[in-house]
């Protein structure tokens, strides 16, 4: 018997099936779908109509492959969300978290609320497209959507609707808006009151692993499939990344490395404190009753950002091309900040990335194999400090580094990783998300008993690739150079 997985992810999305045969988790790609925002004059909106429309191919597939799933789940990215109207209708395309609407507005909502209060009531990290932002935003602009509002749904939670017409918050992706009080565990009414809004805007939340309904008469009129249930998972997919994670120890860290690189542990419960506030850390719910205590890191989208620019100017060259090209470049000549703020708006980001060099006075990278090697070293570099922060905060240390994802693809970002911890990297599985919602589905089922069981089940299914530090002295003396940088912006942009 299989279950069907809808993985969303920020540029791309897939249908996979999985099944447990002979003690071991087998999955199958059977749709892989685009996601591409859609720019309408000012705004960057999400096409959510069409990612619905190939959900539904991908139910399809499923049907012709004669492997009618037994449950289903979705998983996606955080924080964007669609308007619900009185008549049950969708009012609008989602907004994308990179539209420019909220630019500003989290310096002007913290007049009103000051950051400190918004940290000890949420525990989550700042970043101006948090939901609470767009919501401001949206409030300060007097949107019509958000004024014949009935009720708010995050992606997975308005695609569930679409499938089974029940309205739900799933507690991973809830928790992301900046709007969830761990501490009360539910959704923070005082906050939502002083950004202009009422607590009926949003739905009862429910955990990973909960049944919310079946498939609508309409839906399976339409394709032809029986009343499928449908799970909340881990619905963050990075959540479903964690529980993916094939740790076998209490203690671990992990890196689910994709478009954003997310790195942290998990904990039993949040750790909201003026540290972890000035570290901009976040708190953001896991599954079974567990807490991700991470940081977001700008990620690969540097890199897919980059090769797109390339693209307009007609030079075309594949992932491994670029990888192979910044192996062979100079290392070591200049580093980036992944997070600064200049590189989260698409554009041409090699120029950008040649900008920063020449603000902080470093060699400007000119070739496409040196930008691609700017990118990755820096990326590495990046992590270690993020998982120095990791253990300073959590009160553990770590014996290496768990990286899931599709960006484990990139051996040669996993072995740069290993080299800049000074640890050994663990990589592995690469559908990090996708397996990780086929589990809770399983746990849900009583096909697996628990989230070790799971665990175990995967490293024993997919294995994991050891990448062991090398070149220790280099990488020791490009941390100092590349925190002396990373401190230098910090400066420029004070």
């Amino acid at each position: 018997m299989s279950v069907l997985a809808f993985d969303l992810g920020a540029s791309s999305g897939r249908a996979l099936l999985g099944r447990l045969n002979d003690h071991k988790m087998i999955i199958e790609e059977i749709h892989r779908f685009p996601n591409d925002p859609v720019q309408v004059g000012q705004r960057l909106q999400w096409d959510i109509l069409r990612l619905y429309h190939e959900m539904k191919q991908g139910l399809l597939k499923s049907k012709q492959l004669n492997a009618a799933p037994t449950s289903i789940g979705i998983d996606s990215w955080a924080v964007d969300f669609g308007l619900i109207g009185d008549n049950g209708e969708l009012l609008g395309n989602p907004y994308h978290y990179r539209d420019t609407q909220t630019e500003g507005v989290m310096e002007r909502l913290f007049k009103e609320i000051p950051a400190s209060e918004i940290f000890s009531r949420t525990g989550i990290q700042f970043l101006p497209f948090n939901s609470i932002y767009q919501l401001a935003a949206m409030r300060q602009n007097h949107s019509p959507q958000l004024e014949s509002a009935n009720r708010l749904l995050m992606i997975p939670d308005l695609l569930r609707y679409f499938l089974t017409g029940e309205m739900n918050s799933e507690f991973t992706n809830a928790t992301t808006t900046q709007l969830y009080n761990p501490v009360k565990n539910c959704w923070d009414e005082d906050i939502i009151q002083r950004i202009g809004l009422s607590k009926s805007l949003f739905s009862p939340v429910v955990n990973p692993g909960t049944m919310t309904g079946s498939l609508r008469s309409s839906v399976m009129g339409e394709l032809g499939v029986p009343a499928i249930p449908v799970y909340a998972v881990a619905e963050h997919d990075t959540g479903s990344a964690v529980v993916s994670v094939p740790a076998l120890e209490r203690s671990f860290a992990y890196l689910s490395c994709g478009t954003w690189s997310l790195m942290g542990t998990e904990v039993d419960k949040p750790v909201i404190n003026d540290k972890a506030r000035e570290l901009n850390f976040t708190n953001e719910g896991g599954a079974y009753g567990t807490y991700r205590l991470l940081k977001n890191i700008m990620g690969l989208w540097i890199l897919q950002e980059s090769r797109r620019a390339w693209e307009k100017k007609g030079l075309v060259y594949s992932f491994p091309e670029l990888v192979n090209m910044a192996e062979m470049a100079s290392p070591f000549v200049c580093y980036i900040d992944p997070d600064d703020e200049m590189f989260l708006s698409p554009g041409d980001m090699p120029a950008v990335i040649q900008e920063y060099a020449v603000q902080t006075n470093q060699p400007v990278p000119r070739e496409p194999g040196d930008i691609v090697r700017c990118i990755l070293e820096s990326l590495a570099l990046k992590y270690r400090y993020v998982l120095e922060m990791t253990e300073q905060l959590s009160g553990q240390r770590f014996n290496g580094l768990h990286m899931v994802g599709g960006g484990i693809h990139n051996e040669l970002l996993c072995q740069w990783t290993a080299n800049a911890i000074g640890k050994p990297v663990w990589a592995g599985p690469a559908e990090g998300s996708a397996v990780g919602n086929l589990v809770v589905q399983w746990i849900a089922r009583g096909e697996i008993s628990d989230i070790w069981e799971a665990r175990k089940l995967i490293r024993h299914s997919f294995g994991v690739k050891v990448y062991e530090p090398e070149q220790q002295a280099e990488w020791e003396e490009a941390f100092g150079r590349f925190r002396q940088i990373i401190g230098l912006t910090s400066k420029i942009q004070q």
